[in-house]
């Protein structure tokens, strides 16, 4: 959970994570997810920020029937397709969501 006062401190991240789901043309929906996700694990350090947004992004299009692949959602967001595969699985569980069983 998140107070009112992580979305004022992350607006930055918030305003890179709307123009990243806008290259993926996600539905508002799961942009919401996504905000949510990463506001409830926001990292301490900046550089761990980008990487944690990406995967809340992914992470949201999992969880909405969205379906992007990790590697459309790091070009949208600017980081390695590797930042996105280390990280979601952990922030699924965290949000405590069943990770996909393909």
């Amino acid at each position: 959970m998140y107070r009112a006062s992580d979305e004022v401190a992350n607006e930055e991240w918030l305003a890179a994570l709307d123009s990243a789901a806008e290259r993926l043309d996600l539905p508002s929906g799961t942009r919401s997810r996504a905000a949510d996700l990463f506001l409830s694990t926001v990292p301490e350090g900046e550089r761990s920020k980008r990487p944690a947004l990406a995967a809340a992004v992914y992470v949201a299009t999992l969880a909405t029937g969205e379906g992007r692949s990790q590697g459309e959602v790091a070009d949208a967001v600017g980081v390695s397709r590797l930042s996105v595969q280390q990280r979601w699985k952990g922030l699924m569980e965290e949000a405590g969501l069943e990770p996909p069983s393909w």
